[in-house]
């Protein structure tokens, strides 16, 4: 629950060492002098130019590579960070098959890889056990009798459930050095309140065909009288999504820390069983807590108590047997798919099952299966260039600072005070999660993940007696993405990230201050965008800035919400500019602070012209192509109305319509389609 910043779809040692049980020998080898794409590092011929970068820069610097490029029939959309984890998903198969291939010592590593994946493959043995694997939990929800009962089984760590109100452990937003137990809403399965209460045609389609697929689901699991079951789940789970925020609301970082007493609960929520919920979650009797959505808690917890048991017994056996349906027979996964695949998102064909199989795998042992990705995929010098380029665009950060109009120098020195105590992780943890502790048996897929389950809520339980670990990780080293944690002021690259076309050894400058490096500038950025600026350099969520700078930065982040709220995604379909708005002006910054950084890295030498493009350009170019991507209409719908990242399409266009040097370097003048006049443009860093 612990909110984080991530970029996709955020100074640790130069030293490299495995810690681990693998006794692997020998390190990836140092890349060719070779680039990866093109002859520095740019895909020339994935750009289309008949399209004139001042009317589609996307398009422009992708075009071709986009319309070359069809979307796998197991994918809702294709693009570059697709391709990257694709491609990790393939190197981790490889290593994972030659796990797999052995027998391991009872109790190591490779024995708990190798007979976690090949249970999970197993489908035929899968197919033959049908229920009988969940039937306890199924059992236990059928003798259900009471609210009270019904909350233990929400609250218990190794049933996967649902309810209307979430827990879970997090780090506290008002003190980095400890964890607590957040409180706020959930219950729902579609991807937002609005799929549930809004007008759009949509939405109504999919509110006619989930009871259906709710009916078939259980059907297949052996329950009766299906079609009354997947009309109360709806019914019931509308109930719900009435009480919920709106998705914008949820971003607010003050609104959402709400420390409270446990007495203070009690009052908030008199008719919970909190006792039994955190009883049974293995937190023990807390004193505080946070609240998050805490004006929806009261309703919540009275919608609990007037709600029936029975109807409680047909939404809990809903969830649980779709949460578990990729590791039930196949016939169950199949009905899964066709509703949250093919139907939610226009995914024709479901993933192979290995690629489910990998993902399961890093879900339950992420870090263990880490240690061999960056053994065999991750260079020392890597990891070194990687440091350098954060040096330069915390230094390049710190230049913008400088030259910001709008922003007093009081708040000017604790800006660039927090800046200084950005720490950085690149490519993977210090320390390696220890997994001793958890039993993986040969097939018992079922078993294998609820045993992770419980040992991963095991942890975060214990978490709650002792001060927070700063080495930890939230992603695993073959994770293709980056994140920003406010809590510990941290930017974190995982290693399957610092790859091409985002980072490549051996590429032109200006390509990697435009991909990786805008990568970079983007989570920095999250420490100062509308969120992130609340937290100071301790991580500690309180008020820094003065009043004036306050009021400037919101009048800026309020010209960037209208000019994204202006962008249309699909024919009537426009972006929300309040949700997506840290995540553009983390954007902004990565591409201004990666610029100013490769400007930086020049000194004072002219750039080079090559294959007839400018430093600049390559700069451009490199942030365009790391955003291509094509997206089924469906996925793009469900992205636009619950994700908080803009499409691809505007966090290239809508992001250099606001940057001057872009106009400069590829001559935009009025009357392109993405011309900006200057007074209009928003530049916050």
């Amino acid at each position: 629950m612990n909110r984080r910043a991530f970029l996709g779809v955020g100074c640790s040692s130069l030293g490299y060492a495995l810690v681990g049980q693998f006794g692997l020998t020998g390190l990836a080898q140092a890349a060719a002098s070779k680039t990866a794409l093109g002859s520095f590092g740019l895909d020339l011929a994935g750009r289309d130019l008949s399209i004139r970068p001042g009317d589609d820069f996307w398009k422009h610097g992708g075009g071709t590579w986009m319309a070359n490029n069809p979307i796998p029939s197991d994918r809702p959309s294709w693009g570059a960070f697709d391709a990257l984890a694709a491609k990790a998903e393939e190197d981790v198969r490889a290593l994972v098959d030659e796990v797999a291939a052995k027998t391991g010592a009872p109790g190591s590593l490779e024995q708990k890889i190798g007979d976690f994946y090949r249970s999970y493959m197993d489908i035929e043995a899968i197919n033959a056990k049908g229920l009988a694997p969940i039937q306890p939990e199924l059992d236990r929800i059928a003798a259900a009798k009471t609210h009270q009962d019904v909350a233990a089984i929400m609250a218990a760590p190794d049933i996967p459930s649902n309810g209307p109100i979430s827990w879970g452990v997090t780090l506290d937003d008002g003190n980095p050095d400890r964890y607590l137990v957040a409180i706020g809403h959930s219950g729902i399965s579609l991807p937002d309140k609005e799929y549930y209460l809004g007008d759009d045609a949509r939405f109504a389609e999919l509110r006619a065909k989930f009871p259906t697929h709710v009916s078939r689901l259980l059907t297949l699991a052996g329950q009766s009288d299906g079609d009354a079951k997947g009309k109360k789940i709806l019914a019931l789970e509308t109930e719900i999504a009435k009480l919920h925020w709106d998705i914008a609301e949820r971003r607010d970082s003050t609104k959402m820390y709400n420390l409270r007493k446990r007495a203070q609960l009690d009052e908030l929520a008199p008719d919970f069983p909190w006792s039994t919920v955190f009883q049974q979650a293995g937190y023990g009797d807390i004193q505080e807590c946070i609240v998050q959505e805490i004006s929806a808690i009261g309703p919540l917890a009275k919608l609990f108590v007037a709600t029936p048991v029975e109807t409680w017994q047909a939404y809990l056996t809903y969830h649980a047997v779709n949460s578990s349906a990729g590791i039930l027979p196949q016939p169950l996964y199949d009905e899964r798919f066709d509703f949250y695949g093919r139907t939610l998102n226009g995914q024709p064909e479901p993933r192979p099952r290995w690629k489910r199989a990998i993902q399961a795998l890093d879900d339950a042992l992420g870090e263990a299966v880490g240690q061999l990705y960056v053994a065999r995929h991750f260079t020392p010098t890597a990891k070194a260039k990687m440091v350098d380029l954060v040096e330069n665009l915390r230094k390049a950060f710190a230049v913008r600072i400088d030259g910001l109009t709008w922003m007093t120098k009081e708040t000017k020195l604790k800006a660039k005070a927090k800046l200084a105590t950005f720490r950085p992780k690149i490519g993977y943890p210090d320390q390696w999660r220890d997994y001793s502790g958890l039993e993986v048996k040969m097939g018992d897929a079922i078993g294998n993940e609820r045993r992770a389950m419980a040992f991963g809520a095991a942890r975060d339980a214990a978490d709650l007696a002792r001060k927070t670990d700063r080495g930890r990780w939230f992603m695993t080293p073959q994770t293709v993405n980056a994140y920003y944690n406010p809590v510990f002021n941290e930017i974190v690259f995982p290693a399957a990230i610092l790859q091409a076309p985002f980072f490549d050894e051996n590429a032109d400058p200006a390509v990697n201050y435009g991909g990786i490096g805008g990568v970079i500038g983007h989570e920095m950025g999250h420490g100062f965008d509308d969120q992130g600026a609340k937290y100071d350099e301790k991580g500690v969520l309180r008020d820094w800035w003065t009043q004036a700078d306050v009021t400037a930065f919101n009048a800026l982040g309020a010209k960037m919400v209208a000019q994204y709220g202006g962008f249309e995604a699909l024919p009537g379909v426009k972006l929300n500019g309040e949700l997506t708005l840290g995540e553009n002006i983390g954007d902004h910054c990565g591409v201004v602070v990666g610029l100013t950084a490769y400007h930086l890295s020049l000194k004072g030498k002219p750039a080079p012209v090559l294959d007839g493009l400018s430093g600049d350009q390559r700069f451009f170019l490199s942030w365009s192509q790391i955003w291509r991507d094509v997206s089924r209409d469906e996925a793009l719908r469900n992205q636009v109305q619950s994700d908080p990242h803009s499409p691809a399409q505007f966090r290239v266009n809508g992001t250099v319509q606001n940057v001057d040097a872009w106009y400069q370097a590829f001559n935009v003048q009025p009357g392109h389609k993405l011309y900006v006049a200057p007074d209009k443009r928003v530049r916050i860093w």
